[in-house]
């Protein structure tokens, strides 16, 4: 019995202080070179905001940190390398909607548990889509307009998607207008707006920032945003439930992500700093010339924000009978 309560006494003096240094080493935390691990390619829009972060991240905290550029198959390969990373705090994710909200839907055999294999960081922005059209195929200018040549058109039509996001969104579309369109899958948004301007395909849910600059171009016809309010870079063009679908909100967001056991004190850390760059006044105009907004939060936040949206866009994804591939 002595044994055993000595033990429990090691035990307990153990258990202390871990929990009373995990916070000491939180603030200790960084002390060498962070890797941010972007899963998309050099230049893309998603590693020119994921630097300026980095930039703001190093002045505040220290320690640089440097983008290593993971990319392919929907950012999947990004967050395979980060789940199998050390749990240190020295490597994260800059993780999206497709990678912790759609890509379980389309990619068989993913590498990751979106909710298992990470420790969730922060929301730091978000961005929505525009819907854009070809003028000289699709002679229409709002979204009631587009939804009747469908319907007049039923699997005529064809549309692109750039990205899992992309593809949901219209898949989205398409259940609650009802009408019924090809599918013409795209390795990027890019490669879809040049067959969008050729004249290939009628529609194209793009990212706000490629959208809009094709859009100033003369080429293509900014229908409607899927943001919640009006983008303030092109105030004329209406939201999705102005234009009628009600509650029809798509906002491609973006997050930090640890991989799993990280200390949830480091990851608070570095989502207070991660908020406080995006937020202040030259994060804000950053992500305003871009498109987006701020979109701050917690490592609490994000877990149930994952899981809110596994869910909601695997009921469109099984209404559209999408199988992963």
């Amino acid at each position: 019995m002595d044994f055993i309560k000595q033990a429990c006494t090691v035990l307990a003096a153990i258990a202390a202080f871990v929990m009373a240094s995990e916070p000491a080493n939180a603030q200790a935390w960084p002390t060498k070179t962070v890797t941010v691990v972007v899963p998309t390619t050099a230049g893309s829009g998603l590693d020119v905001i994921a630097r300026f972060l980095n930039e703001g991240l190093q002045e505040r905290l220290g320690q640089p940190f440097i983008v290593e550029n993971r990319a392919g198959a929907n950012a999947a390969i990004g967050a395979q390398a980060v789940a199998r990373a050390a749990p240190d705090g020295y490597t994260l994710l800059v993780g999206t909607a497709s990678s912790h909200g759609i890509n379980p839907y389309f990619i068989k055999g993913l590498g990751y548990d979106p909710v298992k294999d990470f420790q969730p960081i922060t929301t730091i922005f978000a961005i929505g889509l525009v819907l854009v059209v070809n003028p000289q195929t699709t002679p229409v200018s709002t979204l009631a307009e587009l939804t009747a040549f469908m319907k007049a058109r039923p699997g005529k039509i064809s549309y692109a998607s750039g990205n899992a996001f992309g593809r949901i969104t219209s898949e989205w579309y398409k259940q609650r207008a009802d009408f019924d369109a090809v599918h013409i899958p795209y390795t990027g948004v890019p490669q879809a707006l040049n067959d969008l301007m050729g004249g290939r395909v009628h529609f194209l849910f793009a990212d706000a920032t490629a959208g809009f600059a094709a859009a100033a171009s003369g080429k293509v016809r900014a229908i409607a945003v899927t943001n919640p309010r009006r983008v303030a870079s092109a105030p004329n063009v209406p939201t999705m439930v102005e234009s009628g679908l009600a509650e029809f909100v798509s906002y491609s967001w973006v997050g930090l992500f640890y991989p799993a056991k990280t200390p949830l004190a480091i990851a608070r850390r570095l989502a207070d700093a991660a908020n406080a760059v995006m937020t202040s006044d030259k994060g804000s105009a950053y992500l305003k010339k871009m498109g987006a907004d701020p979109y701050p939060g917690s490592p609490e936040m994000l877990s149930k924000f994952v899981v809110e949206e596994l869910d909601r866009w695997g009921k469109v994804a099984a209404h559209a009978r999408i199988q992963p591939e």
